[in-house]
């Protein structure tokens, strides 16, 4: 028996043994601060410290040497942790005006005002005040006389410029003062579109970091485009920028990179996963062909999914991948080595086209992004530079493919990560930002939850509602409108294509059939209130008839409740106005990533699948309220209450004479109802990031609302049952495709 096996036997009868291991000294604390271990305080394990906000740690962490040892920046150089304040850089130098206060640097809720001299035109943010993060917030002050070509660059907080030639060619470059890091571009050209090439460069402390709500909009106002609904002949805005515009005839292979070193904790890793599986979920309920590759890295890369495989363009494989990739596949590769992840990269590629044996023009059509996700800089294998300059040769990126490719390089943690190579590694599109550093996986997460842009989409692509957290309610149900054909609002509806409106029928029982006093107020970002639009066409179903069984004792029925209202004219495509999407049409198959060969009844077995469905309509104020439908055996038990309702059906001995099978039902386990004057109403659902509409707001035995709209709903009173019945598109399928022949591409029942 060897000496190591016999000191192994003999460790269970003398556990001091054990003990004689190393461990790190315990006097890490800092004064006003935390910290976390990644491996308690076992060699190998990473010491991060975190701070309050405003604040910030130095040093941001240590590592726990194998002899027992934090590691120092100098050997033998031991410095308490502290928590320091943060402060915002000083301007430089600010031409053709003045700023004040003039400090030497500045501290958090701290402002900067900027003024012009006669004859210069101030751009940008006259007041910018210090945020925790130690950036300021708003946009660089500029102050121009108009006279280049391009607009006068600025020189942004921090930075000094030199260039001051603005005509077509010419070139500015930036460096930081001090200890701070160039973020975006150092040089720019002014292009003869008069728009500056690459990205603002930013001159900001090394412990700053991003607010989720600044790179939510920054990340998605780029990937919106990449997900295919983007009309190339859209005049392109400054503020906006390059946009990724991939056909639907296109492709899209999306890299994932995530970080699984020593120094990721489980937990955290878990959010790199969730929050790739977002956004992969995201991209395909769009209607691109997209490609998915996974690689997780540490010292090695190790790839979980190619893009050469089938199943990188099936979603839920994709899906299933992610979930299940081992944390611990890199337990014995410590290190963070970037550049051999991008390496894995470029060899994929050139596999690619290789072994497809593509035509180069095939090749060159497909589009690449790389999402990394990693918590600091890569500390081993060099620099990842290399492998991205490989890339751009095997793409030929040049100026006139810059759109090709696209890097995202995301920092995530309290580690010292490095902004200069996040910075070198992300992309430097025309008015777009690539590199990111949030502060933690939670911020990532609130990021990947809200970063699609749905403002830039103009195609009636359907179903798609603004789902991050500042979005308005009208963003939320872009679909939603009002319907005035009196003189006050009557009824509501839903856009289910740029110039087509489905409500109900009886909200025109009573309204004057001059169509040139009815109006519908369609949202527009221009104004709260929305745009009216006038109604060129009514098609009213004719088999509505509202008293057709009042001779057998039913005073109101409302089988057949279902119209379509044509718009004179078109609406323009935003974030407050998009149509839904219509089961058994193409556009909701894709939307549902259903194959081509899909039926209506497939649709209805996907999106009515269980014996109480969750579901939706819009209320008054605009809010998105609950129900739930019910299908099956639960359908009759909804149902069935309605024969109890003596007020209203006196002498009914069968419910199906008024509750026939085009309506679904809903009002039981505390769902919300419907008030009158909603009717018309989309009843939706979401699936996929997206929505649809299964039905509509017809009728119900009770009305929570008074007559004042802006009063709170009413509970149900004692004694009174209350049931809504929502006409089922599903059943009114030969009507619909008779009146949206053209409008609408129909799939078989």
């Amino acid at each position: 028996m060897g000496s190591f096996m016999a000191l192994l036997c003999l460790l269970p009868l003398y556990p001091g043994l054990a003990a004689a291991a190393p461990s790190c000294p315990r006097n890490v604390n800092i004064s006003g601060g935390n910290f976390t271990l990644s491996h308690g305080w076992a060699p190998g394990s990473v010491l991060v410290y975190s701070c309050p906000q405003g604040r910030y740690p130095v040093p941001a962490s240590r590592l726990c040497l194998s002899n027992g040892r934090w590691q120092t920046p100098r050997p033998g150089l031991w410095t308490k942790a502290v928590c320091k304040p943060v402060r915002c850089p000083a301007p430089v130098s600010f031409e053709n005006g003045m700023y004040t206060p003039r400090l030497g640097s500045h501290p958090v809720g701290g402002n900067l005002s900027f003024q012009c001299e006669d004859g210069f035109v101030l751009r940008g943010s006259p007041v910018r005040q210090c945020r925790p993060n130690g950036m300021w917030d708003g946009e660089t002050a500029v102050c121009d006389n108009g006279a280049g070509h391009c607009p006068n660059p600025g020189i942004s907080v921090g930075s000094v410029r030199t260039g001051s030639r603005f005509g077509h060619g010419d070139k500015v470059s930036y460096r930081c003062s001090s200890s701070l890091v160039l973020t975006g571009s150092a040089v720019r050209e002014c292009q003869g579109s008069g728009v500056w090439s690459g990205t603002e460069p930013i001159c900001r402390q090394p412990y700053s970091y991003d607010f989720p709500e600044d790179v939510s909009p920054a990340l998605g106002t780029s990937l919106s485009h990449l997900l295919g609904s983007t009309n190339p002949t859209q005049k392109r805005k400054e503020s906006v920028g390059r946009k990724i515009q991939i056909q639907r005839s296109g492709h899209l292979n999306l890299y994932l990179l995530l970080d699984a070193s020593q120094s990721v904790k489980e937990e955290d890793f878990r959010i790199f996963k969730d929050s790739a599986t977002l956004m992969v979920d995201r991209i395909f309920s769009f209607e691109i062909n997209v490609s998915v590759a996974i690689i997780t890295f540490a010292s090695k890369p190790k790839v979980i999914l190619s893009v050469l495989h089938d199943h990188s363009r099936d979603v839920t494989e994709v899906i299933y991948r992610l979930d299940n990739i081992n944390y611990k596949d890199h337990e014995n590769g410590t290190g963070t080595n970037i550049y051999e992840a991008l390496n894995s990269v470029y060899i994929m590629m050139n596999n690619q086209m290789q072994q497809r044996g593509m035509s180069m023009t095939t090749w060159n059509g497909i589009r690449h992004a790389i999402l990394l996700l990693t918590d600091g800089k890569s500390n081993m294998g060099g620099s990842p530079k290399p492998a991205v300059d490989n890339i751009k040769e095997i793409l030929n990126i040049n100026q006139t493919r810059n759109d090709y490719l696209d890097i995202y390089a995301i920092g995530v943690g309290k580690l010292d990560v490095d902004w200069r190579e996040l910075n070198e590694l992300g992309s430097k599109k025309d008015g777009e930002r690539h590199a990111f550093i949030l502060q933690d996986t939670k911020a990532l997460y609130q990021v990947f939850e809200h970063m699609l842009d749905v403002s830039q989409l103009v195609d009636t692509i359907c179903g798609v509602g603004n789902m991050s957290a500042n979005a308005s309610v009208q963003e939320r149900t872009p679909w939603h409108v009002t319907i005035k054909p009196k003189s006050r609002d009557t009824c509501r509806g839903a856009l289910i294509s740029d110039q087509w409106v489905l409500t109900a029928a009886h909200c025109f029982h009573h309204a004057d059939k001059d169509y040139s006093l009815w109006r519908v107020t369609v949202g527009d970002p221009q104004s709260h209130l929305g745009k009216e639009f006038e109604v060129e066409k009514a098609v009213i179903s004719a088999s509505f008839d509202v008293h057709a069984k009042k001779h057998r004792g039913i005073p109101e029925f409302y089988g057949d409740d279902i119209a379509l209202l044509k718009l004179a004219q078109r609406v323009k495509m935003s974030t407050h106005a998009r149509p839904i999407c219509l089961p058994c049409t193409v556009g909701a198959n894709l939307a549902l990533r259903r194959p081509p060969g899909s039926t209506c009844r497939d649709h209805e077995s996907e999106l009515l699948n269980k014996l109480s469905v969750p579901a939706h309509f819009v209320a008054f104020n605009g809010d998105k309220l609950n129900i739930n439908l019910k299908t099956g055996t639960e359908w009759a038990r909804c149902t069935e209450v309605v024969s109890q309702d003596k007020t209203t059906f006196p002498n009914l001995t069968d419910v199906r004479e008024v509750v026939t099978d085009q309506f679904l039902c809903s009002g039981m386990d505390n769902d919300d109802n419907p008030c009158k004057g909603e009717s018309g109403g989309a009843v939706f659902l979401e699936r996929r990031f997206r929505f649809f509409q299964v039905g509509l707001v017809s009728w119900g035995l009770y009305n929570p609302c008074s007559r004042s709209e802006e009063k709170p709903r009413r509970r149900t009173p004692s004694g009174k049952v209350a049931r809504d019945f929502h006409l089922s598109l599903f059943r009114l399928q030969p009507w619909l495709r008779q009146h949206l022949e053209g409008v609408l591409t129909f799939l078989p029942l």
